[in-house]
């Protein structure tokens, strides 16, 4: 081999290598470490901003519900106050006409008495 041999093979095999460094450097000069990082920091934080807005949804749902069921529990609540009233009104018209009720009352089960607190049972 000639020394022209061996500088036109060295000088091919400094351009491949000085392309491949060329690249790699270009790459890296573009996308560094701390880039991948923040693009999964990005991704991450994206999917709890999606988290955040259903919970935030599901939340909505259950005080709408729970509101619901508040104004439901509110209108039972005044019924049976009425319906003991009445009750108690006709149960009072009854002896105060000279007759007897039907029959005495029954007892007061105890999964009910919390809930007839203002009759005094």
């Amino acid at each position: 081999m000639t020394a022209e041999m061996w500088t036109a093979v060295s000088g091919g095999v400094v351009g491949v290598a000085s392309a491949v460094v060329t690249a790699w450097g270009a790459r890296a000069a573009r996308r560094t470490r701390r880039d991948h990082r923040r693009d999964d920091f990005t991704a991450v934080t994206d999917r709890m901003e999606k988290e955040i807005t259903r919970q935030g949804q599901r939340i909505d749902e259950l005080e709408a519900d729970s509101e619901q069921q508040r104004t439901r529990v509110a209108g039972q609540d005044f019924t049976i106050r009425y319906l003991t009233a009445w009750v108690r009104s006709l149960y009072g018209h009854i002896r105060e006409s000279g007759a007897e009720p039907p029959s005495p009352p029954q007892p007061v089960p105890d999964d009910v008495r919390p809930y007839l607190h203002d009759i005094g049972v």
